[in-house]
């Protein structure tokens, strides 16, 4: 659920939507495990290998037991995956069409009901993974498109059944489906991007006042960040009347922000994505407002201004996931750290940084090192404001805490005295 910034393949021609039923499909095969303890799901290593002769084929429900044959729960199996085992249920019941129709009434009632999400946006979370107990589906509402993001195979086989209860709980009328080219190799199977007959080339959201066009041919993720929006409008308050700089901007979100609820004095946004600027700009016509969109390396901009000496009353600094796996936590580490550096020198005495990073791989309290080392190198001085992440229609899961992958450091940054 963390946000890889990855153009998906061309989704047509789209092949028919897979419709494997929710209900159990005869006796299920068991699963032995070594170790489940209270995780969402279970690496391959940890699984013993079937009880009986019954072995199961990618994508089936199973029970899972523990090597004293106490029951554990029910998941979804991929012996092909590192993840072979996703957990549904630690019920003692087989999940049916029953239960899944209740998990995803759940999710729904949490964004309408208790966030009360309809009266602010038409552009929210609608399935959030494990932490909506629907493990490997990620579901984006964006005005009449369901649009989602899979993580595993059991789920995209069921994907039909499941869109179907969403859209008529939701009244939606179209859907695409993405599988990440990283998340069907990891997965091992062929995850075809699906679409629904006349889905639109883009829609038009609406979140706190501001709008937003959603263009869904080569967008990232499912089209739009939503896991932001709190963070979007509390950016307003510190805007009036500074000059703000969203880099990494992609939408345009933040500065957007900034200008129309925040009555920011300008807004300059940077993306390296060409199409990432050209939608900036898309946005700020469909909100009749002025902004500078640059098309550039946000490490070259700023370096850039540096030189110039320009200084802005608010940076806004939210890059692509620069930590993937964990071959590139080093490298990414750099990458945060140099990437603050440079923002922490262009916000003028008293002005504010905030500081995000999306990469489940690194912990709150590893960036927090990491924003003190770089207020170190800039020679600024960084009061934390605020320690925030995703918006609360990305619910966390506390078997699965990587759930909580962003992280919003709010930040007052002065002179050294």
């Amino acid at each position: 659920m963390a946000r890889i910034r990855s153009t998906p393949p061309p989704a047509e021609p789209s092949p028919p939507i897979p419709d494997r039923s929710l209900d159990p499909e005869g006796t299920l095969p068991t699963m032995i495990v070594g170790a489940s303890g209270y995780r969402a799901y279970v690496y391959r290593k940890m699984v013993d290998g079937p009880q009986g002769a019954a072995s199961p084929n990618l994508g089936d429900l199973v029970r899972v037991i523990d090597r004293e044959g106490q029951h554990v729960g029910f998941a979804l199996w991929n012996g092909r995956s590192r993840i072979a085992l996703r957990f549904v249920s630690r019920g003692v019941t087989p999940p049916d069409l029953a239960f899944w129709t209740a998990r995803v009434e759940r999710a729904i009632a949490l964004r309408s009901n208790l966030l009360g999400l309809d009266l602010a946006t038409n552009a929210y979370r609608v399935i959030h993974a494990e932490g909506d107990g629907l493990p490997g589906l990620v579901v984006d509402r964006f005005d009449d498109v369901l649009s989602v993001e899979i993580f595993s195979l059991g789920i995209y086989q069921r994907i039909g059944p499941i869109l179907d209860l969403c859209a008529a709980r939701l009244g939606t009328k179209h859907f695409r489906v993405n599988v990440d080219e990283r998340v069907a190799l990891q997965e091992d199977f062929a995850g075809r991007p699906l679409v629904s007959p006349d889905l639109p080339p883009l829609v038009t959201v609406n979140e706190h006042g501001v709008r937003y066009r959603i263009h869904f041919d080569g967008s990232h993720k499912t089209g739009f960040f939503c896991d932001q929006r709190d963070n979007r409008r509390e950016l307003a308050r510190y805007s009036e009347g500074r000059s703000v700089l969203d880099a990494c901007c992609y939408t345009g979100g933040f500065g957007l922000n900034s200008l129309i609820r925040g009555k920011a004095a300008d807004v300059t946004c940077v993306d390296l994505d060409e199409k990432a600027v050209a939608l900036v700009r898309e946005n700020a016509n469909a909100n009749n407002v002025r902004l500078t969109a640059i098309h550039a390396d946000a490490f070259g901009y700023m370096r850039q201004m540096g030189i110039n000496e320009r200084l802005f009353g608010v940076v806004v600094l939210d890059p692509s996931k620069l930590i993937a796996d964990r071959e590139e936590v080093a490298p990414g580490k750099r990458k945060y750290f140099d990437l603050n550096v440079l923002a922490m020198k262009l916000v003028e005495p008293g002005g504010l940084l905030l500081s995000c990073s999306c990469s489940g791989l690194l912990p709150p309290t590893e960036f927090l090192g990491l924003l003190r080392a770089a207020a170190d190198k800039a020679g600024r001085r960084a009061q934390l404001l605020g320690f925030g992440g995703a918006a609360g229609d990305h619910p966390v899961a506390l078997d699965a805490p990587e759930g909580s992958y962003l992280k919003a450091a709010w930040l007052r940054i002065d002179d050294q005295l």
